[in-house]
């Protein structure tokens, strides 16, 4: 049961990752009221405890704190100020918590918005994916003020490992956030392009991916994703849609800052490539496909 500090809080978005928060911010007592379009995450969302809701705004309407995490700008600004939207609904003094992977500007303008309609905006986009959301293992980069991270404070000790206080300026975090995805996206890139030269070479892939794994040339990203492409398993954790996006937004942010990203602009190509084939939602490491096709050989390789 929720006691008197534990916030109500609405939900909006309850995909790959959002859905395994909720669910552990039911675990700690919190009463939670979701809202998502898919059915099935709804019905996942219920059958864990919580209350579902037809729109943003009948979510929010009470609520202490309104999350949202969903896919880009767009969604967000509907969630909140579009027709149904929840701002309106929200408590004078409520938190948002902004979980998506935004323009820093963007997330800068909002904070300016919610200040003038009474309310609270922590900028907090998330890195960990599903694995990570639903063992509340998630790491949040975050900026807001004192009394936003004080709202916040159940919530994030309910889904995270890591909290990082980035500063007082919504924007801040999603900053951070978008560099993170330029390392996400390129290692990605980087993990299938090495995976195809073995492949094609003759190389035991099986035997590549552990001789990597133990050695320098080793990521994170190369351990989580290199499994599906040596099983050809593509179901989708990710999406290759999402670095479509999120490198597109890396790109714009240099483009901004009259920065050149090449090798950012390389690993968009390689999951635009991979998206106009037909496998923008496949998993992520379906852009390893682009390299198969290319070269007529497969990456994956029975277990032994």
């Amino acid at each position: 049961m929720a006691d008197k500090n534990t916030p109500v809080v609405a939900f909006v978005g309850l995909g790959s990752m959002g859905l395994g928060m909720a669910k552990n911010l039911l675990k700690h007592g919190h009463k939670v009221i979701g809202v998502d379009p898919s059915a099935p995450a709804r019905e996942a969302f219920a059958a864990a405890g919580g209350t579902i809701a037809a729109t943003p705004g009948e979510a929010a309407a009470g609520a202490d704190a309104l999350i949202v995490a969903v896919v880009n700008a767009q969604q967000v600004e509907t969630v909140l100020f579009g027709e149904g939207g929840s701002v309106a609904k929200l408590r004078q003094g409520g938190l948002v918590m902004q979980c998506a992977t935004v323009p820093a500007g963007f997330a800068k303008s909002l904070g300016e918005r919610l200040t003038k309609s009474g309310h609270e905006l922590l900028d907090a986009p998330m890195s960990g994916g599903r694995a990570r959301a639903e063992s509340g293992e998630l790491t949040f980069m975050a900026s807001g003020s004192a009394k936003a991270f004080a709202s916040a404070e159940s919530i994030l000790s309910s889904t995270s490992a890591k909290v990082f206080r980035l500063g007082e300026a919504p924007g801040i975090g999603s900053l951070v956030k978008t560099v993170n995805q330029l390392l996400a996206g390129v290692h990605i890139a980087t993990a299938a392009e090495a995976m195809a030269l073995a492949a094609k070479a003759g190389a035991d892939t099986r035997a590549v991916y552990e001789v990597i794994s133990a050695s320098a040339g080793n990521s994170w990203m190369f351990g989580n994703r290199v499994p599906h492409m040596l099983d050809d398993d593509f179901s989708p954790l990710s999406a290759v849609e999402i670095f479509v996006k999120d490198l597109g937004l890396v790109l714009n942010t240099g483009h901004e800052h009259r920065l050149p990203l090449p090798m950012a602009a390389a690993a968009h190509q390689l999951f635009l490539a991979a998206a106009g084939a037909g496998w923008g939602r496949l998993d992520d490491a379906a852009v390893v496909k682009v390299y198969e096709q290319a070269g007529d050989f497969k990456v994956s390789s029975p277990k032994k």
